[in-house]
């Protein structure tokens, strides 16, 4: 059993919870993820690790209230147990494992949509504890379901904000915030990560290939199992089979097929739906 040290919502749909875990604190790097279970009937859910404090032993996790058992894992309380917590599972981002060296000499931005600005934090921090400044881009539909915002001002090199609507920062997509600072504004980059939305990710890829700027992103949103039982995950990258949980969560973007990986991450909306309903 794990206990919830903190729990806390960022917004109407999304919460924080900091989770005592001393072994997965030891061990995890930016970019791998979890499996969680609320109790011993809950459903196996991965997340992918938004902080860790290997002092304290605790690991930060950030989730969206989607099916049941993130329904469910929204009701708990601070102190309550959760089933398993399992990992760190997964491989860690590049930056982290490349050479220190060449990561140094990347001109690297980050963008972030929506729940996908979790995964972002740990690896923008990361860079920042080994004197490396990144450029991060935050998007979200509105002001109020813009999260993590404080945190990123605390690592990222600069921040641009883009909200669909305007509300708040920039107006418009993420893309066109990329688009601006490389056309308009004379930003360089040559290292890009994209963690989000399926269809925002595939729409940074397009524009990122055609700026010239080498792409990762996180495949996160199609895992199920999270060990490579399942097969839920796969993915082609480069006309190859892949699996998201083994072999990512991250991959070369511009070799994703796209259109099949955005097909398989509809395959259960309606099961959620249903579960979620009865819970």
């Amino acid at each position: 059993m794990f206990r919830i040290k903190e729990m806390d919502y960022l917004n109407p749909t999304i919460f924080r919870m900091v989770v005592e875990a001393p072994m997965v604190a030891r061990s995890c790097q930016p970019g791998q993820f979890v499996i969680v279970r609320a109790d011993e009937e809950g459903e196996r859910i991965p997340l992918t690790i938004c902080d860790y404090d290997r002092v304290a032993g605790t690991v930060t996790i950030v989730v969206q209230v989607i099916g049941a058992g993130t329904t469910l894992m929204g009701r708990m309380k601070k102190g309550d147990m959760l089933a398993d917590f399992v990992g760190p599972l997964g491989q860690p981002s590049d930056l982290v494992t490349d050479d220190i060296a060449e990561v140094r000499n990347k001109k690297i931005v980050f963008i972030a949509g929506g729940l996908g600005t979790a995964p972002v934090y740990p690896q923008v921090k990361w860079l920042r504890d080994h004197g490396i400044s990144a450029d991060v881009i935050i998007g979200a539909k509105s002001k109020d379901i813009l999260i993590m915002e404080d945190e990123f001002k605390d690592v990222a090199g600069n921040l641009y904000i883009t909200t669909d609507d305007g509300s708040y920062g920039r107006e418009g997509m993420v893309t066109k915030c990329l688009e601006d600072l490389v056309t308009k504004e004379g930003k360089i980059y040559d290292h890009c990560v994209s963690i989000g939305p399926m269809i925002m990710m595939k729409f940074v890829c397009q524009l990122t290939e055609k700026l010239g700027i080498h792409t990762v992103v996180s495949m996160n949103p199609i895992m199920v199992d999270g060990t490579g039982m399942c097969g839920a995950c796969r993915c082609t990258v480069d006309g190859v089979t892949k699996f998201a949980c083994v072999d990512g969560p991250e991959f070369d973007g511009h070799k994703v097929d796209w259109d099949e990986a955005m097909r398989r991450s509809g395959m259960y909306r309606d099961w959620e739906a249903e579960k979620r309903a009865a819970v």
